[in-house]
């Protein structure tokens, strides 16, 4: 069986389900995505190997390898999406649907149509001896815990000299995201008749001294790192969720906070959070509570490669568009540790994603392989201006 044409690829990927969600219910397998892309890779002369993630049964990776050697080039994606709401869909999130030089469909811009895109641009190179191999990798989870791209960093997979991160970006090149994470604080009192205060410690109360401090805190990183090359040019700390108490008369005994962090390049994680820490847990025991303070899911560190690396200018080149930064997060940091130069770099753009009538311009995607595939020739066959070596 040979790879389908490109829109029979985006068709086929769009109405195959695989959200990722950190909650149970809406939580999807992304098997059945994986088995259809190593189909198609293998069709194309392509070696797959599928990782499975431990500990999350109907949960794996694909990488996929074109030639043989060292260095080289690594095209990545994840294959999950974000939970959706059909209700305020005009049409169905899985049944791709051209109109008006858009293609809509759950996914189609974040970013299961990289994919088609991708191997579009492999197929010309099929039956070729290429000097240093072209890797295909699709990994699963990105939009809940980053857990496809963290056991491909733990496996120390796949090696190459450089990495395209296929985000939605404008097709303009990145160079540098935020870290984020997303805390949860929980403050426990202890309950009474709220006609006295004195019979509890109430946790609504504490919590109210302990966002006073979270907005301290994050005036003072604002005051302190400043990154001219982000649109927001400071660390960003957001009051997302909280919830507390079970009725009026009683003096609340719990309360929840979640947040979100997001930190520039060169800033430390768990330096940052450390110091929170301390802050917080001195405002709650000031109003006799306890205090935890744990990630919803394991932080990711900021991404930063020279703005001025190989990558970054031949993909300037062969787009025409300047390098640049973006606020959200990638699995960039941890395809980077692998010793990839890596760059952030897709023809969707960010205002679509995780929105109703997600979609693509189709206008998009024909340029798009063109660069993909002028990239594969300049690095896997001739290597003479991006340059090749070892990824370690």
């Amino acid at each position: 069986m040979q790879a389908p044409k490109l829109l029979e690829m985006f068709q086929s990927l769009i109405e195959t389900p695989s959200v990722s969600c950190t909650s149970a219910a809406l939580d999807q397998s992304n098997i059945a995505v994986i088995n259809e892309l190593a189909t198609w890779l293998e069709s194309l002369g392509f070696r797959t190997t599928v990782q499975p993630l431990p500990n999350l049964p109907g949960k794996a990776n694909l990488i996929a390898t074109l030639g043989q050697g060292t260095g080289g080039l690594v095209l990545a994606g994840h294959t999950d999406t974000v939970p959706y709401d059909d209700t305020h869909w005009s049409q169905s999130p899985f049944a791709l649907t051209e109109r008006n030089g858009r293609l809509y469909g759950l996914g189609t811009c974040d970013m299961k149509g990289f994919f088609p895109i991708a191997i579009e641009a492999a197929r010309r190179f099929a039956g070729s001896q290429l000097k240093a191999p072209l890797t295909i990798v699709a990994t699963s989870d990105e939009e809940s815990s980053m857990a496809g791209a963290r056991a491909l960093a733990a496996a120390d997979i796949p090696q190459a000299r450089f990495a395209v991160i296929g985000e939605p970006t404008d097709f303009r090149p990145i160079f540098a995201h935020k870290g984020f994470m997303m805390l949860s604080i929980s403050l426990q009192g202890s309950s009474g008749h709220s006609s006295d205060p004195e019979l509890g410690h109430n946790a609504l109360d504490a919590m109210h001294c302990v966002m006073g401090e979270l907005l301290a805190f994050r005036a003072q990183l604002a005051a302190a790192h400043r990154n001219p090359a982000f649109s927001v040019s400071v660390p960003t700390l957001n009051l997302g969720c909280l919830t507390a108490g079970d009725n009026p008369n009683r003096i609340c005994d719990h309360a929840d906070l979640q947040i979100d962090l997001r930190l520039l390049p060169g800033m430390d994680t768990e330096a940052t959070i450390a110091a929170l820490e301390i802050r917080l847990a001195r405002s709650a025991q000031a109003h006799g509570t306890s205090i935890k303070m744990h990630p919803v899911s394991p932080p990711v560190t900021p991404f930063s490669t020279p703005s001025d690396g190989k990558l970054v200018r031949a993909l300037e080149r062969l787009s025409g568009t300047p390098a640049g930064t973006v606020a959200f997060g990638t699995e960039g940091p941890f395809l980077q540790a692998l010793g990839m130069e890596t760059v952030i770099f897709g023809p969707g753009s960010i205002d679509q994603a995780h929105q109703p009538d997600e979609y693509l311009s189709t206008q998009r995607i024909q340029p798009a392989v063109d660069v993909l595939t002028q990239l594969i020739a300049e690095v896997c066959v001739d290597g003479a201006r991006t340059g090749q070596g070892t990824s370690h």
